[in-house]
C-alpha cells in the first residue's frame, strides 16, 4: 500500500508542474496581449493630443538618490506620467535590478521574470557610484546591460551612459518587449533616436540564445567598430567644421538675432503646462464639490 501511495503522490506532482507550465505559458500570451493593448492606448493617446495615462503589463520601479537634476531626470519624468513608482532604500524588488554591482547580463532568458515582475532602475550619478549604498537596494536578480550608446542629451554618443528611460527600453528590447521600449522612449523628444543609434546591437542580442552568445556579440562589435578620431569642437586651429548633431542645422544668414529654444526648455515648459492643467482640473473638482455641498 506504501508503494501505491508514493505512486499517487508522484502523479499529483506531476500533475501540480504540468499545471504551472500551462499557467505561466498562458500569463505569457496575456502580457504580449496586454502589452499590445497599451502600444494602441499610447498611440491614440498621442493621436488625441492627450494626457493619457498607459497601464504598462508589467511593475517599473526607481531607487532614486537625488543625485541628478530632477528637471533633466528621465526617471522622474515617468514616476510624474505614473509609469513608474519609487522604492525606499532597504525596499526590496522582485524583478529585474540594473545595477552596476551586478554580475549577470540582461538577456532573453529573463522574459519570464520581467513579464512576472518587471524592472527596476537605480537613479544616480556615474560620477558618485562610490556613495551609492547599492547594498541597501535589495533583489534577487540584479543585472548589468551590455555594451549600448546613449541618446540621451546629457550624454550622447557616449557608451554606457544610459539615462533611466533608456535602460528600461534596452532591457524591454533584449527581453523582446519591444512595444513596451517605445511606449517609453515616446515621452522624450528624442528617445527614438536611442532606438536608431542601437538598432543592430539590440536585434543581435535579442536573437542571442544564452550570456555567453550575448557576450561574444558584443566582444565582436567592439573590436570590429571603427574608433573615430576624437575631435576638439573648440580646436579652432584644427581647420574641421563641427556641430551638434543633436540641434539642427541654424541658418545664421538668416538670423533676427534671438536665441532658439533648446529641447530642455521646451520639456520644461510642456511640464509646466501640464502640472498647470492638473491644478486648474484639481481647482474645477474643488468648485464642483463645494457646489454641490451647498
Amino acid at each position: 500500500m506504501g508503494k501505491k501511495k508514493g505512486g499517487k503522490s508522484e502523479r499529483s506532482m506531476n500533475r501540480g508542474k504540468d499545471a504551472r507550465h500551462k499557467m505561466k505559458g498562458k500569463s505569457l500570451e496575456t502580457f504580449t496581449e496586454d502589452m499590445h493593448n497599451a502600444l494602441q492606448a499610447s498611440e491614440e493617446g498621442a493621436a488625441a493630443e492627450g494626457a493619457t495615462v498607459v497601464k504598462l503589463p508589467c511593475p517599473l520601479a526607481m531607487w532614486d538618490l537625488g543625485h541628478c537634476d530632477p528637471k533633466r531626470c528621465t526617471g522622474r519624468k515617468l514616476m510624474r506620467k505614473g509609469l513608474v513608482r519609487g522604492l525606499r532604500l532597504n525596499q526590496r524588488f522582485n524583478g529585474l535590478i540594473l545595477s552596476p554591482m551586478g554580475t549577470r547580463y540582461v538577456t532573453p532568458a529573463d522574459k519570464e521574470i520581467v513579464a512576472q515582475s518587471g524592472v527596476a532602475v537605480i537613479d544616480c550619478s556615474w560620477a558618485r557610484l562610490e556613495d551609492t549604498p547599492f547594498s541597501k537596494m535589495v533583489g534577487s536578480h540584479p543585472r548589468l546591460l551590455p555594451y549600448l550608446v546613449a541618446a540621451n542629451p546629457v550624454n550622447y554618443g557616449k557608451p554606457c551612459r544610459l539615462s533611466c528611460v533608456e535602460a528600461y527600453a534596452a532591457t524591454f528590447c533584449i527581453v523582446g518587449f519591444r512595444d513596451l521600449a517605445v511606449i517609453l522612449l515616446r515621452k522624450f523628444k528624442w528617445g527614438n533616436v536611442f532606438l536608431e543609434l542601437n538598432h543592430t546591437l539590440l536585434e543581435r542580442y535579442a536573437a542571442s540564445q544564452s550570456e555567453e552568445e550575448l557576450l561574444a556579440v558584443e566582444k565582436e562589435y567592439l573590436t570590429s567598430a571603427p574608433q573615430e578620431e576624437e575631435l576638439d569642437p573648440f580646436d579652432v586651429d584644427s581647420g574641421r567644421e563641427c556641430m551638434n548633431l543633436n540641434r539642427p542645422v541654424r541658418n545664421y544668414d538668416d538670423d533676427d538675432g534671438e536665441a532658439e529654444t533648446s529641447e530642455e526648455e521646451e520639456e520644461e515648459e510642456e511640464e509646466e503646462e501640464e502640472e498647470k492643467e492638473g491644478e486648474a482640473k484639481a481647482a474645477v473638482s474643488e468648485k464642483d464639490s463645494d457646489e454641490e455641498a451647498s
